[in-house]
């Protein structure tokens, strides 16, 4: 099986800021215990507190599937619901 990457960059409303922040450190503590889950790593940028970046590896595009469905992430969705502007998703492989 390929390993599959996965870039997720999270835009979140100004006003929702602080409740997104504890929702996503949750899940990412939550997805660090799921099967398949290489890592999962959630960055925020240095000049605008509003954009996350969530750097995840995974054991093959069944595992990040399965994180897809989980109930970590469905808990999640609902604890932020209406506090994101935006999600885009890159699913990529290492090729170094």
């Amino acid at each position: 099986m390929t390993q599959l990457t996965i870039a997720a960059n999270i835009i979140v409303k100004k006003d929702k800021l602080e409740r997104v922040t504890t929702a996503l450190l949750k899940l990412t503590a939550a997805t660090r215990t799921e099967q398949g889950c290489i890592n999962y790593t959630l960055h925020q940028d240095n000049d605008d507190a509003t954009h996350f970046l969530f750097f995840e590896t995974w054991e093959s595009r069944e595992a990040w599937q399965a994180h897809m469905n989980h109930q970590n992430l469905k808990s999640y969705k609902a604890a932020t619901a209406g506090c994101i502007e935006s999600v885009s998703l890159n699913e990529m492989t290492d090729i170094s």
